[in-house]
């Protein structure tokens, strides 16, 4: 069962992909193309808590993510920002930076900080076809790269 956070994120119709610690889902506002959120499904409520299993892990799931978004964003730097204000399950945002934008289909990603601190807002707000459509092509993309 999805913890709050990963409900509010809009598992499992955002679910990129799940390992038994962590769930990657597709960000539903977008400041950047591509930007995810990576949870912890464990019951913590702080990153020391995170079992050795959490963090053993989340080294491999860092890896396919940073694989999967080089590929698919073409990202220059990438950002993990641990928000943990609002919705207090251990998760990062995880945020692909870039100078110019980035097109899906109609849509325009312009990464509004670069090159300072990630811009939160504003954001594009995908509707339920651009979720659906980007979150096929992420897990495709996820099945395709290779096991860290």
């Amino acid at each position: 069962m999805a913890n709050a956070t990963e409900a509010k994120f809009g598992d499992p119709v955002t679910r990129i992909a799940q390992t038994d610690c962590w769930t990657v889902l597709l960000r539903p506002k977008q400041p950047t193309f591509g930007s995810l959120v990576l949870i912890c499904r464990e019951p913590v409520l702080a990153f020391a808590e995170v079992s050795a299993q959490g963090f053993a892990e989340l080294r491999g799931i860092i890896a396919k993510v940073e694989a999967v978004l080089r590929g698919f964003v073409a990202y220059e730097r990438i950002n993990y920002l641990m928000l943990m204000m609002v919705d207090p399950d251990v998760h990062f945002h995880v945020i692909p930076r870039y100078s110019g934008s980035r097109n899906f289909g109609a849509l325009a990603f312009a990464d509004a900080g670069w090159p300072g601190p990630p811009a939160l807002e504003p954001a594009v707000a995908l509707d339920t076809a651009a979720i659906d459509s980007l979150v096929a092509r992420l897990r495709d993309a996820w099945q395709a790269a290779p096991a860290p």
